[in-house]
């Protein structure tokens, strides 16, 4: 949808191993920095949209996580909405936000992604995203998918307490890629090792060494041909960002605001052959309703799960022509100082993926970008911004996908 909205502020916790936080904790850090950044009070706020897609399974918190985290800060009797969207949850949550803004209903709104996937039983985090497919053909979906990674002579265990079955996913589209276009796991580990370069300037990722190709190779085996350095990790956090009109922005006297040019939310399907997947059909939408092309595209936030996801996005996006997503990292375009550095956070594989939080996170580190404050991973000039967050899987394609394109 085109948008007339403001981000106003943003804030972040950093990503990581949190056990001695709460959802609480973590959520009123996020929206305390929000608020600040902003220069706006809680008692200004009209509405808030709360991301979260773990919390009922691994903190036991239902139905009214929002409401929760929020009332210790003073936040009540405003609408609080509750998203529950797989990976996408936090990515929606500003979707709608700002859809609310655009359509004049609202002036000051929060939108916020908070999760905590760390638990003492690992099984009961992977179950998280068992959940977030077909669960009553829970069955088919899973011979089906085994059976792509078997026809590429590949045997595995069924995903369980060691990985969770996204991994297994990912892998499967890999091993298709390889097949289809002559990509490489060392392809793949290119993906990841300039992402670690990117995630070691950033002091909120949950990890900050930076790995050559050879050691992301080297590193444990999750779903061939994946290694655990090409894996999102779980972790525990949350973002936030405040959204404005444009009549509150001009009231108010704010003048260091990021435009929300297009913010575009789509649900996939079944893909049939040669069709586009819900990435592209979104990606088109997004990019013709801000009135731009993929060569306008300054810097990018997206949904790297795992790096032959970034790889394969890069295709998805337009960045490249389909086939060529190695030759473009290769090349070094989406490398700090390349034409379309991506993930300078260093992405979910080194920022972190705390599933719920992740969309706002996104949106965080592209607002520090457009207005110049990202430090030693600041991307030169940036001016215009993307960010892509999907979440969940149906017949065989992400079952959510937003898109967002940002401006200063």
């Amino acid at each position: 949808m085109q948008q007339n909205a403001y981000i106003a502020g943003v804030g972040m916790t950093p990503f990581g191993k949190h056990q001695d936080r709460t959802l609480k904790s973590l959520t009123q850090e996020a929206v305390a920095a929000a608020l600040q950044d902003a220069g706006v009070d809680a008692k200004q706020l009209e509405a808030a949209y709360f991301g979260t897609a773990a919390t009922a399974v691994t903190v036991g918190q239902v139905m009214v996580p929002g409401q929760v985290a929020l009332r210790e800060m003073g936040i009540g009797r405003i609408p609080v909405v509750n998203v529950e969207n797989a990976c996408a949850s936090a990515a929606t949550a500003f979707q709608q936000a700002c859809t609310m803004v655009t359509a004049g209903l609202y002036d000051v709104v929060l939108a916020i992604g908070s999760e905590k996937l760390y638990c003492e039983d690992r099984e009961k985090t992977f179950s998280v995203f068992t959940g977030a497919v077909d669960f009553e053909s829970f069955d088919e979906v899973s011979d089906a998918l085994y059976e792509r990674i078997e026809a590429a002579g590949i045997h595995t265990e069924a995903a369980g307490g060691n990985r969770s079955l996204f991994m297994d996913i990912y892998a499967a589209w890999a091993l298709g890629h390889m097949r289809e276009y002559g990509t490489t796991r060392e392809d793949f580990a290119a993906v990841s090792a300039k992402t670690s370069f990117h995630g070691s300037l950033n002091p909120k990722a949950q990890f900050r060494d930076a790995l050559s190709v050879e050691q992301v190779l080297g590193a444990r085996e999750i779903s061939y041909p994946l290694t655990l350095a090409m894996c999102s990790p779980i972790g525990d956090g949350s973002a936030a960002a405040v959204i404005v009109s444009e009549k509150i922005a001009k009231r108010l006297g704010m003048n260091d605001m990021v435009r929300v040019r297009t913010s575009v939310l789509r649900s996939g399907w079944d893909i049939g052959e040669n069709e586009p997947g819900v990435t592209e059909t979104v990606a088109k939408e997004a990019y013709e309703e801000a009135g731009i092309g993929p060569e306008d595209i300054d810097v990018i936030e997206l949904h790297d799960a795992s790096s032959p996801a970034e790889l394969m996005y890069y295709e998805s996006l337009g960045l490249c022509p389909k086939g060529e997503g190695a030759r473009f990292i290769n090349e070094g375009h989406s490398r700090l100082g390349g034409k379309t550095p991506v993930n300078p956070s260093g992405g979910l594989l080194r920022k972190g993926h705390p599933v719920g939080a992740t969309g706002l996170a996104q949106i965080a580190e592209l607002t520090d970008q457009l207005r110049g404050r990202a430090d030693k991973r600041q991307v030169s000039g940036a001016r215009v911004a993307l960010a892509e967050n999907g979440g969940g899987y149906i017949g065989s394609d992400a079952a959510a996908m937003v898109i967002s394109v940002l401006e200063k």
